[in-house]
């Protein structure tokens, strides 16, 4: 569709070139699941000569094996707990179902960000540059920044090709349009209530920051720029939009509206304060979720460490040393063949 409308915008010329139109289209590594791709950006690349480049291939491997990390390790482990909590929601604590919802945000996002390092990774090896498509989302300070850091390609792909041309927000009708885009993107992963409900939630969400005009605050620079920790202003703005996000996921998950409802009315209710204990021993698990607790702790101060790089494994070999590197890379090798979970198919895979 950006093909079509681009060169009707005369934004592109049109290709003369089958071949590579097609293996445009068909692009192997980010054709399933994204970053979706622009003509204007991955079509001109097939007309270049491309030769083998040791750095590029390097750090598009280690790309590749923090997109494993992420899918196999924290995506699929994290996939155990939200399903068995999902599934049998009424058996629970709330606080078992808030940690159901907050596992779920770390799954879709170790499960969809992963595909796009490992897809952005592989295209790499071949000479080609595929669009950044997360941006280390879960530490941003509002949801219009979060929407800027997830799903990049889609969000800009709906900002260039259905916002705008609505006009935008100039007008008077920046409210309309922003219910629309985000339905849209509701009604594109599915066609379910629970998907639209999402998009209107997240479009209430963003309403405040619009209608304040502080959608804007936050378009280039990274939380903390430069510092080992945030401000606790910085600290409270990421977790109350990591918050907000864990509750619209909750409709993303849900089988319904129904069961959205419900199960955050127990969150919501005094069920909240049942120790979970018991939860944990029925879930039979053992101290595995322990292990998973750990590791997301070291997966979270790892991203805020390397926040304001392309991806968490993106080293400089001039300031790391070796030694540390290559032990950085085993130990990640190691707990994807320890910690694989049951196999999970890629969420996005059914969008």
């Amino acid at each position: 569709m950006s093909y079509t409308i681009d060169v009707y915008r005369k934004k592109l010329a049109p290709v003369s070139e089958p071949i590579a139109f097609f293996a445009y289209v068909s692009f192997f590594p980010q054709l399933v699941a994204g970053p979706i791709e622009r003509a204007t950006n991955l079509l001109p690349q097939f007309f270049k000569k491309r030769e083998f480049s040791y750095t590029k291939a390097s750090d598009g491997l280690r790309q590749m094996l923090w997109g494993l990390f992420k899918k196999i390790v924290i995506a699929d482990n994290c996939a155990i707990y939200v399903n068995d909590i999902f599934n049998d929601y009424q058996s629970f604590s709330g606080f078992t179902l808030l940690l159901g919802g907050v596992l779920f945000a770390f799954q879709i996002y170790g499960d969809f960000s992963g595909y796009s390092d490992i897809a952005i990774g592989a295209s790499r090896l071949f000479g080609f540059d595929l669009k950044r498509n997360f941006a280390f989302p879960y530490f941003s300070r509002d949801i219009a920044e979060f929407w800027r850091r997830w799903h990049i390609s889609l969000s800009t792909w709906f900002r260039d090709y259905l916002y705008i041309p609505l006009g935008g927000s100039k007008g008077g009708h920046a409210i309309r349009n922003i219910f629309i885009i985000f339905i849209v993107s509701g009604f594109w992963h599915g066609a379910n209530w629970t998907f639209i409900f999402w998009g209107a939630l997240n479009a209430v969400f963003y309403l405040p920051l619009l209608l304040t005009k502080k959608n804007r605050k936050h378009t280039t620079d990274t939380v903390a720029a430069g510092k080992y920790l945030p401000s606790l202003k910085e600290a409270f703005q990421m977790g109350t939009t990591f918050l907000l996000t864990v509750f619209a996921w909750i409709f993303f998950r849900a089988d319904s509206l129904a069961m959205a409802f419900d199960y955050i009315s127990i969150i919501f209710s005094l069920k909240f304060f049942v120790l979970p204990i018991q939860d944990f021993w029925s879930m039979n698990t053992g101290n595995h979720l322990i292990y998973l607790f750990f590791l997301l702790i070291g997966f979270i101060i790892v991203e805020w460490l390397q926040r304001e790089k392309s991806h968490g494994l993106e080293l400089n070999p001039l300031r790391t040393p070796k030694a540390v590197r290559w032990s950085f890379y085993y130990a990640i090798i190691i707990f994807c063949f320890i910690m694989n979970g049951v196999q999970q198919e890629f969420i996005y895979f059914q969008f």
